[in-house]
């Protein structure tokens, strides 16, 4: 039996032309949707998001291209921006009642989190981001041989063909070596976890590959305008990171505060998997944000 957020209908909601994501609910309150990570689904939050439905609607989507929502093919390079992406979110939200909400995201999902709350702070109350910088920012960031670490960003970033090829290849290799290096605690993902991961990337390697290739153009240049123009988060903003700084030689309260004047930044002892690996430590952070 496949696993799910225990207690959470699951429901298909259409957010876009020819386009339905599939989120996980529970609860009654204040809204607030979490957004997985890379190479995850919805799954990833099943520990926070029982804390949380205690006294808020917690909604789960898998996002555009993951997990069991739509995976439109890529027409273009909108169809995977995290904009195009994050107006999911805003429609999802509003397709079940919500006009304004809490929105978190971890990895991938934090980049489409931070984007949405870019481009629509009117809706959005409060923001976490989990491991993850801007897409600008992470791109002038990583540099030289410790830019190894973010391989995949780079083969998945080529034109059309290759990447997608290669990966299809040996697509349980591939996103399976994520899910244990990235990992300090190799039970925060049990089996059948781990199973359902793979088996949905598995059948969407072109559209994750169009998601990571959409951050090396689109998003970069949506991150850059943005910059130029001062454009800044005006909402409550928590960041969770792990520490890569001494790693990567840079400071990561330095680069999110330039867009987050509100910032609480929390370094978390945690593998990548932070909301899997250290619920306590987000759940902690999160009810902290949401009461700011």
């Amino acid at each position: 039996m496949a696993p799910v957020i225990a207690g959470f209908d699951h429901q298909r909601v259409p957010v876009a032309d020819g386009v339905s994501l599939h989120a996980a609910m529970g609860g009654s309150g204040p809204a607030v949707v979490l957004l997985h990570g890379f190479p995850q689904t919805h799954l990833m939050w099943r520990h926070v998001a029982a804390d949380l439905v205690a006294d808020h609607t917690v909604i789960c989507p898998d996002l555009r291209g993951y997990g069991a929502s739509d995976k439109p093919e890529e027409s273009g390079p909108t169809t995977y921006a995290k904009r195009t992406m994050g107006e999911d979110v805003i429609a999802l939200a509003r397709a079940l009642g919500h006009e304004r909400f809490a929105l978190a995201g971890h990895d991938r999902g934090a980049l489409v989190a931070f984007r949405a709350a870019l481009d629509h702070p009117e809706v959005i109350t409060h923001l976490a981001c989990l491991d993850v910088l801007p897409t600008l920012d992470m791109w002038e960031a990583m540099h030289g041989t410790t830019a190894a670490v973010g391989f995949h960003l780079y083969l998945m970033a080529q034109p059309p063909g290759l990447p997608e090829q290669m990966i299809a290849a040996s697509a349980d290799a591939f996103f399976g070596h994520f899910l244990d290096t990235w990992a300090t605690d190799p039970l925060a993902i049990p089996g059948d976890v781990r199973a359902a991961y793979l088996d949905a990337c598995r059948g969407a390697v072109t559209s994750i590959v169009a998601d990571y290739r959409a951050s090396a153009g689109i998003d970069a240049d949506h991150d850059r305008a943005d910059r130029k123009n001062g454009t800044q988060l005006r909402m409550p903003v928590t960041v969770l990171q792990q520490d890569w700084g001494a790693t990567l030689g840079y400071d990561a309260t330095v680069l999110w505060r330039a867009w987050a004047p509100d910032l609480r930044h929390v370094t978390v002892t945690s593998g990548h998997f932070m909301a899997e690996e250290a619920a306590a430590d987000v759940v902690t952070e999160l009810r902290d944000l949401l009461a700011r």
